[in-house]
């Protein structure tokens, strides 16, 4: 019973900071943008530059364990 006068209080204790820092969220905009960062993804970047001049040298012709 002596331990119901501890853990009550701070269960509830517990669940006002929950509420508290989800009210925070809200307020400070986490959840306007949902999908943004889910379709970034799908968006395709700039392609790389390479400089004129260089080629990329291809090693996978050769077989292994030949000279």
């Amino acid at each position: 019973m002596n331990a119901l006068l501890l853990l009550v209080p701070m269960a509830l204790l517990l669940g006002v900071m929950a509420l508290l820092l989800f009210l925070w969220t809200l307020r400070s905009r986490q959840y306007d943008d949902l999908d943004g960062a889910a379709a970034r993804i799908l968006f395709d970047d700039d392609p790389v530059r390479r400089p004129p001049g260089r080629t990329q040298i291809a090693t996978h012709d050769k077989p292994r364990g030949t000279p």
